[in-house]
């Protein structure tokens, strides 16, 4: 007997956004804006005004009750995380601003530590800014040479180039889990498999996969995962670095300060234990909280479910750009290897204007270079407009788009 499908109630979940039902230019508004930064539901944004109201407190070392309230809430939440990504141990979650920072402090410490002239460091094409400025700068400072993987006509990785790109000289691989200009799902384990067989460590910028797809830091088998909670439901200004527990050991920190000592001496100082070698200074323990309430609700609703829904909108988001004369959308064809992530061009009309006539419409989309200048100029762009939809869209919000898109062709024509 097949299994049920699972059960995702979009008008629920829309309750649940308080944000959305308001109007822009005096038209419900449409939100495909998710890929750079997601609403929040009230489970989060009550999470967070409770812990100001009841908690609030320094954490660590407070003997106070308040203070022992407040540093169980922020451990509480840094095992949520664990379980949300399946680490093997809570200590392997190290809580940062976001994506970015995590990637940062990867480049920095490991990259500083362990790279050195000749070395190569591989990218890909697809990858935001936030995963090459990093690699560059460690790049100049150490000598090493960074290589990127291109892809395909649909913007798929080209396995077939990375191993062509993959040798004795290669100390590690930074790539998306999903592209956050295309939508594109990469086969992150399968990846793995072929940076390690030469002996590479792999980090996996997360920050548009962990808010789309289950993530299993185990099954993937990467070496570091790096979250951003503001595109997850999650607050702004936190995020979360997963690492093998044994390579952040092996790392020097990334800042120094209050948190991350053991022994200050006046020559020298010692370390904490990790993860808290990696936290200086006061944290931002309302937004670590958040960012686990944010866990929570997307777990309750069920990545299956989320999943199974993302698909019927993604289906019916093609069908509904496709009827636009002049809109030809980037990205792969099969909706099984991206998310709703769509960035296309209009036929003789910049971006830029596109954006700005559908918000006229209430419709808030991004236009420009997505942070992703290096795929811009593969695409042969230099620019797209881009909508992004998460788990509040439903296919309405897409007939809206292409309707407003038909208004765009009108003032242009």
């Amino acid at each position: 007997m097949s299994k049920p499908a699972p059960v995702f109630d979009v008008a629920a979940v829309r309750r649940d956004f308080p944000i959305l039902e308001q109007e822009i230019n005096g038209r419900a508004m449409v939100y495909l804006d998710s890929a750079a930064s997601s609403q929040k539901p009230r489970p989060v944004i009550d999470t967070i005004s409770a812990f100001y109201l009841t908690d609030n407190a320094n954490v660590h070392r407070g003997l106070y009750e308040l203070s022992r309230r407040a540093t169980e809430r922020f451990e509480a939440a840094r095992r949520t995380m664990a379980s949300f990504l399946n680490a093997g141990h809570e200590r392997e979650v190290v809580w940062v601003r976001g994506a970015t920072e995590a990637i940062n402090l990867v480049a920095a410490t490991w990259g500083a530590a362990n790279l050195k002239p000749g070395d190569e460091v591989i990218l890909t094409c697809l990858e935001h800014h936030s995963n090459i400025v990093p690699w560059q700068l460690v790049a100049q400072r150490t000598g090493a040479v960074l290589r990127y993987v291109d892809i395909d006509d649909q913007g798929r990785l080209r396995l077939d180039h990375l191993d062509q790109l993959l040798s004795a000289r290669t100390r590690l691989m930074a790539c998306g889990h999903v592209s956050n200009a295309l939508g594109t799902i990469n086969p992150i384990a399968e990846i793995a498999r072929r940076v390690h067989a030469v002996g590479a460590l792999l980090l996996v910028d997360g920050a548009q996969g962990a808010p789309h797809v289950r993530v299993d830091v185990q099954a993937l088998d990467c070496d570091f995962y790096a979250v951003s909670g503001h595109k997850m439901c999650g607050p702004m200004g936190i995020g979360v670095l997963w690492g093998r527990r044994e390579l952040l050991e092996a790392m020097p920190p990334y800042q120094g300060g209050g948190e991350m000592i053991d022994q200050v001496l006046p020559e020298a100082s010692t370390w904490a234990a990790v993860p808290h070698k990696f936290e200086a200074g006061t944290p931002d323990v309302a937004g670590a909280v958040g960012m686990a309430a944010a866990a929570d609700y997307l777990a309750a609703i069920g990545h299956e479910a989320m999943a199974a829904q993302e698909q019927q909108l993604i289906r019916h988001a093609q069908r509904a750009l496709g009827n636009v004369p002049g809109v030809r959308v980037f990205g792969p064809v099969d909706p099984a290897e991206r998310i709703a992530v769509f960035s296309f061009e209009l036929a003789g009309v910049h971006p830029h204007d596109v954006a700005t006539i559908l918000d006229a419409e209430g419709i808030a989309v991004r236009a420009g270079h997505h942070c992703a200048q290096i795929l811009m100029r593969r695409l042969q762009v230099p620019a797209t407009t881009r909508a992004s939809a998460y788990i509040y869209n439903t296919p309405d919000d897409f007939d809206r788009l292409a309707a407003a898109l038909e208004v765009v062709r009108t003032v242009f024509a």
